[in-house]
């Protein structure tokens, strides 16, 4: 199993437009090869950071939905979202055991 973690924090406010936008989304990836579950989560200390955790079959599928799908996956982003400059971060994980 291949996953993506995604992390970036909000810097206006917006983190609860950002959260009800996830809940609202319109499963684009949920149809994509090789994609398995989403799980969307925010650090209790810390509400306005959201970590965006996508589970992969394997690493090619998830880069063929990123290569050709990101753009639309995010129409859904609320206008005037700002992030916390430097917050991003993508990190790439091999499962080992569940």
């Amino acid at each position: 199993m291949f996953v993506a973690v995604s992390i970036f924090e909000v810097a206006n406010d917006m983190a609860e437009e950002v959260k009800q936008a996830f809940v609202s989304r319109p499963h684009l990836v949920d149809k994509a090869n090789g994609f398995l579950e989403m799980k969307v989560l925010s650090p209790q200390e810390n509400l306005n950071e959201i970590w965006v955790t996508t589970f992969w079959d394997d690493e090619s599928n998830y880069q063929n939905w990123y290569k050709n799908h990101m753009k639309e996956s995010h129409q859904g982003i609320p206008k005037g979202l700002k992030l916390v400059p430097g917050s991003t971060k993508v990190r790439f994980f091999q499962q080992v055991t569940s």
